[in-house]
């Protein structure tokens, strides 16, 4: 009898210990319920609903716009090809083209006027983005160290005077020196020196009909040699004028607000 109250009172005590198992499943699928309803609350409210229009508009055939506003398919419809934007065929500027050859032509106008000179290699024909240039040796024009043009060396200038009288390109005469320093008097370095044999230049040209609203002097000095000042030939090649016959003529100015201004 003893036995048997000994184990009602075991098969009893371990019924009482079976709900904490339960109980323990409960609260751990509960906290799992909080943890989900957590998840969802902070899922991206833009993106829950761009998925959404996109499954609602992919089970009515339908595409949906940002707004999520929906566009008809139509069905059957070809599919639109894209095709490449066509890019314009790059038109060569007439004007351009024709302003170079009418600078090209006054510059086979002076080269024949100077025709002697370009044998003895005294006067080169140059061509760059800038327009063309007439470089003329300064031992044709003048004496060492001075800036007035020798008699004979007049004439000429004032046949290439005569050409560029004729034409509106703007004319830049440009003055360079060897770097064989100078003191004088008048020209205390060679920047005096460069441009005041350009301005010499220049003046011709005025006085032979070229506007002087089109004219530009400047003294480069020694500072753009094309030669090596290592050696007398190469002195004699940077003692030069340039004339340079320009493509580009001067655009209107246009004011820039500023700060200030404003």
């Amino acid at each position: 009898m003893a036995r048997r109250r000994r184990r009602q009172r075991e098969e009893e005590h371990e019924n009482l210990d079976r709900w904490l198992v339960s109980y323990a499943d409960f609260i751990t699928l509960l906290f799992a319920f909080f943890v989900v309803m957590y998840a969802i609350s902070s899922v991206n409210e833009g993106k829950y609903k761009v998925l959404s229009n996109a499954l609602t508009n992919a089970f009515r055939n339908q595409t949906a716009q940002p707004g999520g506003q929906p566009i008809a398919v139509i069905q059957g419809a070809p599919p639109v090809i894209a095709r490449p934007i066509a890019k314009p065929d790059k038109v060569p500027d007439t004007r351009k083209i024709e302003q170079r050859q009418r600078m090209k032509s006054i510059a086979d106008e002076i080269m024949a006027a100077l025709q002697p000179l370009v044998a003895q290699g005294k006067v080169r024909l140059l061509e760059t983005s800038r327009g063309v240039t007439i470089e003329i040796n300064d031992s044709v024009l003048f004496q060492p160290g001075q800036a007035r043009l020798q008699p004979e060396s007049i004439s000429a200038m004032r046949a290439i005077a005569a050409v560029l009288a004729g034409s509106d390109f703007p004319v830049i005469v440009e003055g360079h020196t060897d770097n064989l320093p100078i003191a004088t008097v008048q020209f205390p370095s060679n920047w005096e020196l460069s441009a005041m044999r350009a301005t010499t230049v220049l003046r011709l040209f005025n006085d032979g009909g070229v506007g002087a609203e089109r004219l530009t002097a400047i003294g480069y000095g020694e500072t753009r040699p094309v030669e090596s000042n290592a050696t007398a030939e190469g002195r004699a090649r940077n003692r030069r004028v340039s004339i340079l016959i320009e493509s580009n003529r001067p655009e209107e100015p246009t004011e820039v607000a500023g700060e200030a201004s404003r």
